[in-house]
């Protein structure tokens, strides 16, 4: 019989997360302090975050050690199966083999808790009382929430209030865990009653969001903030999810010619994409990978590479990152999860050195493969994963026409069952879809600052 999913055991879950700034050919720009600007070091950052994870964002280790309490919880999903789409590849009628990796088994139903658990520890580890974070569909703060209840640390999660409004339930879940949460902007603070004294009606924005999470976490020494993307230490823990699926892929006796992942802040790509990388890198491995986003967020497709702030009131230090401006608040589509102004370092670095491509999707056509992929396969994908099966959906079609049996293998980084609001908008034909143009980006690219 044809095997559909592909099972690792309990045990052959990775014991070490892998760090691609060890094969980085050419190294990461530095993050620069916006006051000096000059690099910035460990007592820079400690405010926000436990040293540990401080260590993690500038190492240059190839290969760093999960703790044993981490894998502990890890072991609640992980590993996550592998699956073959043998019934949607027949209905698309492809000679292609399409997999995904599915990571919406989690507690949270997302690839998030990859990296919650570990920060919730190592803050644990460090006498660490109270984590405050943001979150844009809800996903990220539904895992620090499930992360911080196993350590007992109060969190507390400021959501943009689009997807607060969009996704209740995802509220009710972080309140289970015992985690609270607020919509951004508020009236929590300055940064919030900023934007809200100056638009009340501000649908809010991850930048917005960000700037309220840490000008509440620096106010307090019971507190550091905790981030779900974009940083480094991040995309290494995300990268279970990449070394599991090489694994699996060893034990199909196949290998995949296109990887494929949507981008927001890079977390979900970067995680099942960065092993394959590795391959690139180091082994000459010849690998279509692609990153996917939003047309009304085109971060990496109509941004420009440049040092900006990771947030709307500027607090950050500054970034090397393809970036819209810290003042872009993006359209209200319903993948929340990828409606940040900029993007991860790495990811970012590695388009630069043409180790990955890009691609931009309005949400009508995402939403029309969301449902074909769920006619076939069952499962309801979010809208985030959405594009990445559009992706998938399109390199599909592109073996039909041309006869090619490749191998198309995409993440599935979370499920939609919480995004029925949108699916329904979709069935009633309400669903808008937004482009951003040149004369936005170029406006949007103004309040950036000029270091180069």
């Amino acid at each position: 019989m044809a095997v559909t999913k592909i099972f690792l055991n309990e045990s052959e879950i990775p014991q070490q997360w892998y760090n691609i700034q060890a094969d980085l050919p050419v190294p990461l720009p530095p993050v620069i302090h916006p006051g000096t600007k000059e690099p910035i070091g460990p007592d820079d950052l400690a405010p926000l975050f436990p040293m540990a994870l401080i260590g993690q964002e500038v190492s240059q280790e190839r290969y760093i050690d999960i703790p044993e309490e981490v894998l502990g919880v890890y072991r609640l999903w992980r590993p996550t199966p592998l699956v073959r789409a043998r019934r949607w590849e027949k209905a698309l009628d492809t000679p292609a083999k399409i997999y995904y990796k599915q990571e919406g088994v989690s507690p949270p139903g997302s690839h998030k808790p990859n990296t919650a658990v570990p920060q919730a520890y190592y803050n644990k580890q460090e006498g660490v009382k109270r984590i405050i974070t943001e979150t844009g569909a809800g996903q990220w703060g539904s895992a620090l929430s499930f992360a911080c209840n196993l350590f007992d640390i109060e969190c507390k999660v400021y959501m943009v209030r689009i997807s607060y409004d969009q996704k209740p339930y995802r509220r009710l879940m972080m309140e289970t865990w015992g985690a609270q949460c607020l919509p951004s902007p508020s009236r929590e603070t300055e940064a919030g009653r900023r934007i809200l004294d100056a638009d009340p009606d501000s649908p809010g924005s991850l930048g917005i969001a960000i700037s309220e999470a840490v000008e509440e976490a620096v106010k307090r020494e019971d507190t550091k903030y905790s981030l779900g993307s974009v940083l480094n230490h991040v995309m290494l823990h995300q990268t279970v999810i990449g070394l599991e699926s090489i694994k699996q892929f060893e034990m199909a006796g196949e290998y995949p010619d296109v990887v494929i992942g949507c981008v927001g802040g890079g977390s979900n790509f970067a995680g099942f994409a960065l092993p394959f990388i590795r391959d690139k890198l180091t082994d000459g491995r010849d690998t279509k990978i692609l990153a996917v986003e939003p047309t009304a967020c085109p971060t990496m497709t109509k941004g420009l590479y440049r040092y900006d702030f990771g947030d709307t009131a500027c607090t950050t230090p500054l970034i090397k990152m393809y970036t819209l401006g810290h003042d872009f608040v993006p359209a209200p589509i319903h993948a929340g999860g990828l409606r940040y102004h900029g993007m991860s370092p790495i990811v970012c670095h590695l388009y630069e050195l043409g180790q990955l491509d890009v691609v931009a999707y309005p949400q009508t056509p995402v939403f029309d493969a969301a449902v074909s992929f769920a006619r076939a396969e069952g499962f309801l994908p979010a809208p985030e994963t959405a594009h990445a099966i559009k992706t998938a959906f399109d390199e599909a079609m592109r073996c039909r026409e041309s006869g090619e049996a490749k191998v198309i293998a995409f993440n599935y980084s979370g499920h939609g069952h919480f995004d029925m609001g949108a699916y329904e908008r979709y069935f009633n034909g309400d669903m808008v879809d937004h482009d951003f143009s040149q004369e936005e980006v170029d406006e949007a690219m103004r309040s950036v600052p000029v270091l180069e």
